[in-house]
């Protein structure tokens, strides 16, 4: 392998993102670690996405561009992108997201020094402001996941690592994805994955650094800003049973009860004063579905929700 070989793919999908593609291309040609590889796959979009792909990878080979003619979701796009990985280590970037320009500096720098299966770093959200989307802080759930830098580590050491659950704040060594794929055909497919690669990991690496800007779209249609829908949240809870389940099939009991916890704060409360008004029964009748679930499980009685939720928890 020459010294400009590449040595990390980048997998960055998306459908009808041409107003935010470029900054997110901009922020790979920006990286100070050079040798990367980015397979941009445009799922089916009916704006110019395809386009701003295609001239990216005629104008630089680092670049390749793959066209799904109909939308096949994300799941389906980075699954395609990861059956064309040859280099030793893959990441991914959604295309309406963007990299700090020494996030893969860091992430693959960690990895040459630990020899871990996988490194996860922090990110920020970026909101409109009016005029331009701003970074905000690291949330205080991504802090307590990756910081301070722990490297070697495992789930059962490091059980809050588990709230981060995006597949973008990650890179990995390719090898960990021969048997890995992401659930197609479904929203928050990001979340089963993740806590599979924290339980199959020998051993994983978190740094503080924060490493992807991930955009809140200022016209909604960010996937997670679809949670009224009764499709989107069956996703959703459906997404949320399945990281649990995966941590507690692994015996991290600690981690189920921190996902438990960020869960009772961070994801039950605006659910619950949706149900509470929402005209479709169903989706009361969802939410308090997962409520009892996540009530009857024993490592629930370790999660301290906040005292907020306790009216609104007695059902």
């Amino acid at each position: 392998m020459t010294a400009t070989a590449p040595i990390v793919t980048l997998i960055v999908p998306g459908r009808d993102i041409a107003a935010f593609a470029p900054a997110a291309l901009d922020s790979l040609r920006a990286q100070t670690e050079p040798r990367w590889h980015a397979i941009l796959i445009d799922d089916g979009s009916t704006d110019d996405t395809a386009r701003i792909f295609a001239e990216a990878a005629a104008s630089d080979p680092r670049f390749r561009f793959v066209r799904h003619e109909a939308s096949r979701g994300l799941g389906a796009a980075r699954n395609a992108g990861i059956e064309l990985v040859d280099t030793p280590m893959v990441g991914f970037l959604d295309g309406d997201d963007e990299l700090t320009s020494t996030a893969l500096e860091r992430l693959i720098g960690t990895l040459a020094e630990t020899g871990s299966d996988f490194v996860a770093g922090a990110y920020v959200r970026s909101r409109f402001d009016g005029e331009r989307y701003v970074p905000g802080r690291v949330q205080p759930w991504v802090a307590a996941a990756t910081s301070p830098v722990r490297l070697g580590t495992t789930i059962v050491e490091h059980p809050r690592a588990s709230a981060n659950i995006v597949a973008w704040s990650k890179v990995s060594r390719t090898e960990l994805w021969s048997d890995l794929r992401f659930p197609e055909g479904v929203a928050y497919e990001d979340q089963v994955v993740a806590q599979l690669m924290y339980t199959r990991a020998r051993a994983f690496d978190v740094i503080p650094d924060t490493v992807v800007r991930w955009r809140l779209r200022a016209d909604g249609t960010s996937i997670t800003q679809g949670r009224a829908q009764l499709p989107v949240l069956r996703d959703y809870l459906t997404a949320l049973r399945g990281g649990i389940r995966v941590l507690h099939d692994a015996g991290a009991h600690a981690a189920v009860t921190a996902r438990l916890e960020l869960i009772l704060a961070m994801d039950l409360p605006p659910l619950l004063d949706i149900a509470a008004t929402h005209p479709d029964p169903a989706y009361a009748a969802e939410v308090e579905a997962f409520v009892a679930e996540i009530q009857a499980l024993p490592e629930y009685s370790g999660a301290t929700p906040d005292p907020r939720l306790t009216a609104a928890l007695a059902w």
